[in-house]
C-alpha cells in the first residue's frame, strides 16, 4: 500500500533524510551513526561522523558546532556491496559482463572508445541518487519541520532515491524502507544505497506507465526475474546462467512514460503537526512539461517527437556516428562470439543539469564512498556542461536608440523537451547583463554574480532575494535597475501564499517563470500542472521563450555601447542553500561542510554580444 504522504524524491538531485529511527528491515545497526566529539560525547546526528578529509562545518547561524569541542558531523556511507537475491541485484553483478574490459571489443563505439553501461552510469545522479548529500540534507529538514510524518517522508523519498529498497521490502512483505536501512547491513540496505540502478529500470513493468498512478515511484515491478531490453531475440543463456535473470525484449523500456514514474513528483501539503491538506502539489512535473510539447512522442507526436533517452542517452557516439556493437562480454573479459552487435545502443549518460553532485562525489569519496573514480566525475561534469552549453537555449540581442536610451531586447528560447530549468525547485537561470561605452566604462550591469553564486546590485551587494528571509525577485517585462535580474526559476508558496522552502508546506508556486518547451498548450490535459506562476500578462513569455527589455541610459555621445549578455544557470541557488541551513539537523551540517568548500561558479549556457550606436 502506498504511503499517505507523497513526497517527492526529487531525482537528479534531491531530496534527504533526518535522524533514523531502528527500522524493522535494519539486520544490523549501522557502522556510523554519530558524529566524533573530542569530549567522546554522543550525539543525534544519525547518518553521519566525521570525516578528517572534509573540513569543519561553518556552524552557520543556526547553531552547527556544539559545546564541549564536539566537531562538525560528516558523512560516512557505507560501500557498494555485491547482491544478488534472486529478485534484484546491485550493480557489481551487471558489471560483470555489462562493463568495459580490455580484452573485449563489445559496447565500444565505431573508434573503439568505452560505452559500456556501466562505466557510463556508474558516476551520474542515477546511480549516486541515495549518496547524493544534498538529497540527506533536505530530507532531514523536512522530517525536523514535520516529525510526526517521518516514517511516511523517509520511505516515499526512498522510493525514488532508493528504489530497491523500497521494491525489497515491497516483494516481501517487509516494513516500508527507513533512511536507516542505508546505512546497516541489510539487504534492503545494500541495494538500496545502489540508486536508481540497472536492476530497477529493466525490470519496471509496462503497466499502468504515465497513467497517474504511476507517478511519484508508482512504478510496478513483479517477481519475474525477467531484464527488459529494447532488443529482439536475445541471447538469454549467458544471463541466465550467471545471473538467474533472463533478458526480454519489451519496447516500454525506452518510453518516456517509465522515467515519468520518478520524474512526475506530486506532494501532500502538511501542517506543522502533519494534518494534510486535500488535492496535491506538482513538486515536480518534468516528465507532464514533456507531455505538453512539441517533443512528445505519446498519443498525437509533436512536430519534434523525442523520448527522454533521445537526449539523455544517446545513441550516436561523441562524433555523431550511430553506434552498433555487442552488448555484453564474458565475464572473463572476453567476448561472447555467439552475440552479435545490435543498434540502437543508447549511452548511459543521464547527464542533466547538475555539477554540483559529481564534484561532491567525486572531492569526498572517503565519506560518500561512490563507487567510480575522479575521472568518471569528471566525464560526467565535462558531458553536462556541453549539454548545458550545446542543446538547452539561445539567446538573441535586438536594440533600438530611443533619445538618451537604449532598449535592449534579450530574447531566450529554450530547446529542451521541458521546462527550463525543470525538476526539483532549487535550480535557476538568469540573464546577465553588462552594457560598456566607448571607453569600454561600464554603464549598466543586471544579474552579476558573486564568488559564493548570489546576485549582486549595481554597488556590488547581494540584492535582498538571495538572503536569507529575503523577498522574492519577480518576474520583469523590463528592468531599468541594477537591484533587478531577471531569474528563470520557481519559487514554492505555502497554503497563506508565503514562500516556501520546505517541500511539504507547498500548496502553489508564487513564482514559475521557467521557459516553456516548445508547443505548451494551455489547452492541453497536462496545462494545470505545468502552468507558469508569476508572470502577469506578459505577452513575450511563450512557448519555448521569453524576451525581457532593459533600459539602460545611453547617451550617443558616449558610444559606440557594447551589450554583452549571458545566461547563466545553477543547481543549487544560494538563497535556497540559505533557507535549508537555517535547519539544525547533522545532515544538515555535514552538506553545509561540503558545500562551503565547492565551487560556486555558475554554469554557461548560452551568449550574444551586439554594438550598438
Amino acid at each position: 500500500m502506498r504511503p499517505v504522504v507523497r513526497l517527492p524524491p526529487a531525482c537528479l538531485l534531491f531530496l534527504a533524510c533526518s535522524a533514523p529511527t531502528p527500522s524493522a528491515t535494519e539486520t544490523e545497526t549501522a557502522a556510523a551513526t554519530t558524529s566524533t566529539a573530542a569530549t567522546d560525547s554522543a550525539s543525534s546526528g544519525p547518518a553521519t561522523t566525521h570525516d578528517p578529509t572534509d573540513g569543519e562545518s561553518s556552524g552557520g547561524d543556526s547553531g552547527g558546532e556544539s559545546s564541549g569541542g564536539a566537531t562538525a558531523p560528516g558523512f560516512d556511507l557505507p560501500a557498494l556491496a555485491e547482491l544478488n537475491t534472486d529478485l534484484l541485484a546491485t550493480s557489481p553483478i551487471c558489471a560483470e559482463c555489462h562493463a568495459n574490459a580490455d580484452g573485449a571489443t563489445a559496447m565500444r563505439d565505431a573508434k573503439s572508445r568505452p560505452v559500456a553501461p556501466f562505466d557510463l552510469w556508474r558516476a551520474t545522479a542515477m546511480a549516486n541518487s541515495a549518496r547524493d548529500p544534498f538529497w540527506w540534507a533536505m530530507m532531514s529538514a523536512e522530517v525536523a519541520a514535520t516529525p510526526t510524518a517521518q516514517a511516511e517522508i523517509e520511505a516515499t523519498c526512498l522510493g525514488c532515491h532508493a528504489p530497491m529498497a523500497k521494491v525489497h521490502t515491497d516483494l516481501n512483505g517487509l516494513p516500508a524502507p527507513a533512511r536507516a536501512d542505508l546505512l546497516g547491513d541489510s539487504a534492503a540496505g545494500k541495494l538500496g544505497i545502489d540508486g536508481v540502478a540497472c536492476a530497477l529500470c529493466h525490470q519496471i513493468q509496462p503497466a499502468g506507465l504515465g497513467t497517474d498512478a504511476s507517478f511519484t515511484a508508482g512504478f510496478v515491478i513483479e517477481p519475474l526475474r525477467q531484464i527488459y531490453g529494447p532488443h529482439a531475440t536475445p541471447f538469454t543463456m549467458p544471463m541466465q546462467s550467471h545471473t538467474g535473470f533472463t533478458p526480454t525484449q519489451a519496447d516500454h523500456v525506452t518510453s518516456a512514460a517509465l522515467c515519468g514514474s520518478c520524474h512526475t513528483l506530486e506532494t501532500e501539503t502538511l501542517d506543522p503537526d502533519g494534518t494534510a491538506l486535500p488535492g496535491l502539489f506538482p513538486e515536480q512535473a518534468t516528465y507532464l512539461e514533456w507531455r505538453n510539447s512539441d517533443f512528445r512522442d505519446e498519443g498525437s507526436p509533436g512536430s519534434q517527437a523525442a523520448a527522454c533517452a533521445a537526449c539523455h542517452m544517446p545513441t550516436r557516439d561523441l562524433d555523431g556516428v550511430p553506434i552498433s556493437t555487442r552488448l555484453a562480454r564474458r565475464p572473463n573479459g572476453t567476448d561472447f562470439p555467439p552475440i552479435a552487435p545490435r543498434d540502437p545502443y543508447g549511452r548511459h549518460l543521464f547527464v542533466g543539469g547538475n555539477t554540483l553532485l559529481p564534484a561532491l562525489l567525486r572531492d569526498h569519496t572517503a565519506a560518500l564512498r561512490p563507487n567510480a573514480d575522479a575521472a568518471a566525475f569528471d566525464a560526467v561534469i565535462a558531458g553536462v556542461r556541453a549539454q548545458l552549453a550545446e542543446r538547452t537555449a539561445t539567446v538573441e540581442l535586438a536594440v533600438a536608440r530611443v533619445g538618451d536610451a537604449l532598449n535592449i531586447d534579450v530574447s531566450v528560447h529554450n530547446l529542451a523537451g521541458h521546462k527550463f530549468p525543470s525538476g526539483y525547485p532549487s535550480r535557476r537561470a538568469w540573464l546577465r547583463v553588462r552594457v560598456t561605452d566607448a571607453a569600454n566604462a561600464l554603464r549598466f550591469r543586471s544579474g552579476e554574480v558573486d564568488a559564493e553564486g548570489r546576485l549582486l546590485d549595481g554597488a556590488g551587494q547581494p540584492l535582498a532575494s538571495e538572503l536569507l528571509g529575503g523577498p522574492v525577485q519577480p518576474h520583469h517585462l523590463q528592468i531599468d535597475g541594477e537591484d533587478m535580474a531577471q531569474i528563470y526559476e520557481s519559487v514554492m508558496a505555502d497554503k497563506d501564499g508565503a514562500p516556501a522552502f520546505r517541500l511539504l508546506r507547498a500548496r502553489s508556486f508564487a513564482k514559475d517563470n521557467r521557459l516553456l518547451p516548445a508547443g505548451w498548450s494551455a489547452e492541453h490535459p497536462d496545462a494545470a500542472r505545468t502552468s507558469p506562476a508569476g508572470v502577469g500578462a506578459d505577452p513575450d513569455f511563450i512557448a519555448a521563450g521569453d524576451t525581457t527589455r532593459y533600459i539602460v541610459a545611453a547617451p550617443a555621445a558616449g558610444g559606440p555601447y557594447t551589450i554583452s549578455v549571458e545566461l547563466l544557470y545553477q543547481p543549487l541557488a544560494p538563497r535556497f542553500a540559505a533557507e535549508l541551513f537555517a535547519i539544525d539537523t547533522p545532515e544538515v551540517r555535514a552538506f553545509e561542510s561540503l558545500y562551503d568548500a565547492a565551487e560556486h561558479a555558475a554554469e554557461h549556457v548560452a551568449a550574444a554580444t551586439l554594438v550598438a550606436p
